[in-house]
């Protein structure tokens, strides 16, 4: 695996190595000692999986407090934006985002550690998205932002007449509304 590090700390893109044959293909697309080898040191306790169809915005959304969430994601099926948004109040790169295009062709993964919000637009027909997580969900320290929040003017790649979304994702907080995070 190859681990390519992002403009902001701690985000990274892991490109696996991909062997083909006339049968397909085959790659390992998690190994604990190469991830630690690489300086990612998460204990995975939940795997989530969605499907969306074009045009779709799931985000951005992040847990808080004690259930904060480190996150690895990749795209099964389809191609998305991925877009992770650092809100650790203490860091350089506080309310600038890594958006990184992943897709069932190339394979790639994103590693979002805890402190992001997180979103995705799904660029093909469908998608089919997966993650893992570091920590268990909780409806309580649930928080989000809207995806077209004017403090970061994220470019989705989906024009404006459209997107679809939830009613989850139109929250009207903004980044001083940021709650404190345990990382």
């Amino acid at each position: 695996m190859n681990f390519i590090k992002t403009a902001i700390d701690g985000v990274v893109i892991v490109e696996p190595r991909v062997f083909k044959d006339a049968r397909g293909y085959f790659y390992e697309s998690y190994n604990e000692n190469e991830f630690k080898a690489n300086g990612i040191d998460c204990r995975f306790v939940q795997d989530n999986q969605s499907k969306s169809s074009y045009g779709v915005i799931r985000g951005l959304h992040c847990q808080t407090g004690d259930f904060c969430q480190a996150k690895l994601v990749r795209v099964l099926s389809g191609r998305v934006l991925d877009v992770a948004v650092d809100v650790r109040a203490d860091s350089k790169t506080f309310g600038q985002y890594v958006a990184v295009e992943l897709s069932d062709e190339k394979h790639c993964q994103l590693f979002i550690p805890r402190g992001f919000l997180h979103g995705f637009s799904v660029l093909s027909e469908t998608a089919v998205f997966s993650y893992k997580v570091d920590n268990f969900y909780n409806k309580e320290s649930e928080w989000g932002m809207r995806y077209d929040a004017p403090e970061f003017n994220i470019d989705w790649k989906v024009p404006a007449d459209r997107v679809i979304t939830s009613e989850k994702d139109r929250i009207e907080h903004s980044l001083k509304d940021v709650p404190s995070f345990t990382l």
